[in-house]
């Protein structure tokens, strides 16, 4: 199995960049752990290796979802495949 990123269930919202290089445009495939499938689509950003990757859009607002837990709210749009970070996702703590 050769994956760029790993998601830890079915519904979470984000996935985790695995290896280094991803770029714009590059097709990405991804394990979802939990329910032991694999997923693919083209990433919109380049992302650095240990950051997000949205699975879906999401609008300002919407539950940012990572491992089943919540772990922030989106501040900006984020369309699917878009590198998810401190621009566009806040923590709700604070």
């Amino acid at each position: 199995m050769s994956v760029q990123f790993l998601v830890h269930q079915d519904g979470d919202s984000v996935g985790v960049i695995t290896v280094e290089g991803i770029k714009a445009g590059q097709e990405l495939e991804g394990w979802v752990m939990k329910e032991d499938y694999l997923i693919k689509f083209v990433v919109l950003d380049d992302i650095p290796i240990g950051h997000k990757v949205a699975l879906k859009d999401l609008n300002v607002g919407d539950t940012v979802i990572k491992y089943g837990v919540d772990i922030g709210k989106v501040v900006a749009p984020i369309k699917k495949g878009e590198h998810l970070h401190v621009h566009n996702v806040k923590t709700k703590r604070w």
